[in-house]
């Protein structure tokens, strides 16, 4: 063993005892064999343990451990024993002896310039040998001075060195290079820490400032493991601090804080152990590929209404959130004990039990929560009366943790604890800023325990994209944006009803409850709804404005699944909509839920598409109530001011049009807007028999990208469409499919790019319609097939495909609902389907949520009538579920 080596505690006691690691690469045979092998062994070992339940912390150790003998024996194998002008260091997350089993192994070679030519041979030989037994080396070799003037231009690698620690080779070499890099002027205590600190904050934006995201990352995340080591980074340059235990004997850490600290790294340290035991590489990510796996090696089980990955990762979003507090208070009092900002001579007093310091609001004494209990919320509404204010302070941090325990039925009964907290929502400024810190700091979910049950609550799936209790947060924050000047340009059109709204507060708390509901079993709305009348009832609200937040709440779904799953076209729909409404009032608050609510849920949720869609439902509700509910516009009065409003615009010959337009349905007239007809009849009127078929793509006001079809009418062109459209990579998010009397059709295909992103105009639509156009013309071909690939994502779930049927009498169609696992070309297959029985389309609403499509078909039978024979409607209920469920997409419609 080298004599340089100093263990901290005896070989007994290891995992990897010095003597038995060398035993084993002592053994006969090829060199490069007996040392992979000795590294297998010990992993396999460290992986026993792991299932064992041996903590984390003793897995990384002992990993670094094993990898510091095979290093050292594999020195004494290349470099002479006398060689004492050059020395092994290891640097990074390796010199901490936190070693995960496929992290990168860094290393520095260190010598004094001209050793470097007597061993260069042999050096080559060493680290060529250590690719060769596995492991993944980051290797550098560099003088002292090299050493000391790179640290002082690259924060990265004066951080790296900073953990340096001897393997072998010289001590007086590596000793000098400890006290020159100590001594350096570059990097002080105080630049370190600014630029760790601005580091970090860089780094959370990358991940958009939360750790709460659907597949985070374990390390870089916000709250993971690369917050602790920046904490002990800034310890050791400070302090010299080794362990991060020194810093409760510094006093920057009560005991329940260290103790908090080291069960969140260490349950961080073992979520990563599994992810490269699980993936046999380096993964800081925490991808769907492995959450299930990872809450079944932890012995979580499922439990109705929560499933085994759900509890994992709600354990797992609460650990960062534990984190993040931390870290907040940590950098806070470095901030103070090395930048020297604090100035407790400065403060200025807010009221009897707050005053302000440096920027930050403080508690005017230690005692004072426990004294006055209503003031864990009073903190948060002067945070929000103050806006100049940065945060709250340490000190008063530390002591909203230790006493956030009084927040108790007592105190949630407690009338002005009661008026303080709805105080924050009609004082509405700062209102994202203060539930967000109320959450973080522990004090949101004791106040309100429904809310604390969906703290760190995810859903396993693609469309819910945080948490729920983070997603509530989004919403409230989307609410307030559009009441701010500064970001009305976003969304125009809801600043203008937001600005009319006579209580945005009530909005805020629909906000807030809309999904408190969640994970209680049943209907989640249902649910919330009743949450909300208890507490609007309870903390004053009047009975009318409670009703209103209770019906938002109980309805929060309603407006987008109407706009995005029913024909909005249709008078009757708008009218049962508004029915369900009832008011203008409800309409308005209900509208700016709804798309505060989509923004909130997954980013690529919100495009124009949908905005148009609810936004015209939205003013198609708003002309029937003023209209009068009991006196809907006739369809035929309808369809003759869309013709007027269209006409005033044409430029060319009015008679025309008129005449085409005798050959079209009324359907035709009420899918589009009136720049769409104008669009069509243009196209139309200007085209030859030779033109046809007539493939047009424009981008509309309407949103995203239209492709327009007029020709001659083929059997199940549907199916053939959109096999085209889904091999050319697009996503369809509307068709409308009209026949005229004289076998002509006029579809229509409202697009996306696969990801959700729009069709660039030009080129790329150009692309589309000469491509469709080209398919269209060749008479003999009846589906395109498509060979797009599954996404990573889409492969690990299951969702079983439902399909449900209601009969439209008004317009003797049938209307299926299909529920099925999202795949490419999904539309095609299923018209292929349709294209077998002989049923034919003529519009379709399509909605993809995360893994799951949402399709409604308005369908017919190949007269024109709605499919009434209950028998034919069950095999077509078997023939899709067969079809959809497990099997390659171009070889499913076999079954049809």
């Amino acid at each position: 063993m080298s004599a340089d080596l100093d263990l901290g505690e005896s070989d007994e006691l290891l995992v990897f005892p010095a003597r038995t690691v060398r035993t084993h690469l002592g053994m006969e045979g090829n060199p490069i064999a007996v040392y992979r092998e000795t590294l297998k062994w010990g992993q396999n070992r460290l992986y026993e343990m792991f299932r064992e339940g041996t903590p984390a912390a003793s897995l990384v150790r002992a990993r670094a451990d094993l990898v510091d003998e095979v290093l050292r024996c594999a020195w004494e194998r290349f470099l002479p024993s006398e060689a004492k002008d050059i020395a092994l260091v290891a640097v990074g997350g390796y010199g901490r002896s936190e070693l995960l089993p496929h992290s990168d192994v860094d290393l520095l070679v260190l010598h004094q310039g001209k050793a470097l030519k007597t061993h260069q041979q042999a050096l080559e030989q060493l680290l060529t040998f250590f690719w060769d037994i596995g492991l993944e080396i980051g290797s550098s070799v560099r003088t002292v001075e090299e050493c000391v003037s790179l640290a002082g231009s690259d924060l990265t690698i004066a951080t790296n060195l900073l953990e340096a620690r001897l393997l072998c080779g010289s001590q007086p070499l590596f000793s000098s290079f400890s006290s020159e890099l100590n001594n350096s002027s570059a990097w002080n205590t105080a630049d370190f820490f600014t630029a760790k600190r601005d580091e970090q904050e860089k780094r959370h934006q990358k991940y958009d400032g939360t750790g709460y995201k659907l597949e985070p990352n374990v390390k870089e995340g916000p709250g993971g493991l690369r917050d602790i080591q920046t904490i002990a980074w800034v310890a050791k340059r400070k302090f010299g601090a080794t362990t991060l235990s020194e810093l409760g004997s510094r006093g920057f850490l009560t005991k329940q804080e260290c103790d908090e600290l080291f069960a969140g790294q260490d349950f961080l340290w073992r979520v990563r152990f599994a992810l490269h035991m699980l993936t046999d590489r380096r993964e800081d990510r925490l991808l769907f590929d492995h959450q299930v796996k990872i809450a079944e090696l932890f012995g979580y089980l499922d439990q109705d209404h929560n499933l085994a990955v759900e509890q994992f990762m709600q354990l797992y979003y609460r650990t960062i959130k534990v984190l993040s507090c931390l870290n907040d208070i940590l950098l806070q009092l470095f901030e103070q004990a090395i930048l020297g900002t604090q100035d407790t001579q400065n403060a200025k007093r807010l009221n009897a039990r707050f005053v302000t310091h440096d920027g930050f609001i403080e508690a005017s004494a230690e005692d004072i929560f426990r004294r006055h209990p209503h003031a864990l919320i009073e903190v948060f509404l002067m945070l929000q009366r103050h806006p100049e204010i940065k945060g709250i302070g340490a000190k008063t941090l530390r002591l909203i943790r230790r006493d956030r325990r009084l927040v108790d039925e007592g105190l949630r009964s407690n009338v002005h604890a009661r008026d303080l907290f709805m105080q924050m929502f009609r004082q509405g400024t700062g209102l994202t800023r203060a539930l967000r810190r109320m959450n973080r700091y522990g004090v949101l979910g004791r106040f309100l325990p429904t809310f604390g049950d969906i703290i760190g609550r995810m859903q396993y799936d693609l469309f819910h994209t945080l948490t729920v209790d983070e997603h509530s947060l989004y919403v409230v924050r989307n609410l307030r944006r559009f009441a701010l000047p500064r970001f009305a340009q976003e969304l125009p059109f809801c600043n203008e009803i937001m600005l009319r709204i006579e209580k945005p507060e009530l909005l805020y708390i629909a906000g807030l409850f809309h999904d408190m509901g969640k994970g209680r079993g049943g209907d989640h709305s249902e649910i919330g709804s009743e949450d909300a009348t208890k507490f609007g009832l309870e903390y004053g609200l009047s009975h009318t404005d409670t009703e209103l937040v209770s019906w938002l709440v109980k309805n929060h779904l309603l407006m987008s699944l109407t706009a995005q799953r029913m024909d909005i076209s249709d008078p009757k729909i708008v009218g049962d909509f508004c029915e369900k409404v009832g008011s203008r009032k409800r309409l308005d608050y209900l509208l700016l839920l709804t798309c505060a609510d989509i923004r909130a849920t997954n980013p690529e949720l919100w495009n124009s598409w949908r905005e148009s869609l609810l936004f015209g439902l939205y003013r198609s509700s708003v002309r029937a109530m003023e209209r009068g509910l009991d006196n809907p516009l006739q369809v035929k009065d309808l369809v003759s001011e869309i013709q007027r409003k269209t006409l005033s615009t044409f430029s060319g010959d009015s008679g025309a049009i008129k005449t085409m337009w005798q050959r079209f349905n009324d359907d035709y007239f009420l899918r589009h807007t009136e720049e769409e007809l104008l669009w069509h009849a243009q196209a139309i009127l200007g085209a030859s028999e030779a033109d046809l078929p007539l493939v047009l793509s424009s981008t509309l006001e309407t949103g995203g990208c239209t492709v327009f079809i007029y020709m001659h009418d083929r059997e199940h062109l549907f199916a053939l469409s959109t096999s085209a459209l889904a091999q050319l990579g697009l996503s369809i998010l509307d068709a409308r499919i009209n026949t005229t009397d004289d076998g002509f059709t006029l579809d229509s295909y409202t697009l996306s790019e696969e990801d959700g992103t729009p069709v660039a105009k030009d080129q790329r639509q150009q692309e589309v319609a000469q491509s469709l156009q080209q398919i269209l013309r060749k008479d003999n071909t009846e589906f395109v097939p498509v060979s797009r690939r599954l996404s990573r994502k889409l492969k690990h779930f299951n969702t079983p495909t439902n399909v449900f049927f209601k009969q439209d009498e008004d317009r003797n169609q049938t209307v299926i609902e299909l529920v099925t696992a999202d795949q490419p070309g999904l539309l095609s297959l299923v018209g292929r389907v349709f294209q077998k029985r002989g049923i034919l389309v003529t519009a379709a609403k399509v909605a993809t949520i995360g893994e799951r499509a949402e399709d409604v078909f308005f369908v017919t039978d190949s007269n024109g009538n709605a499919i009434t024979d209950s028998e034919q409607l069950v095999q077509l209920r078997s023939v899709l579920s067969r079809t959809l469920n497990g099997f390659d997409a171009n070889s499913k419609i076999k079954a049809a």
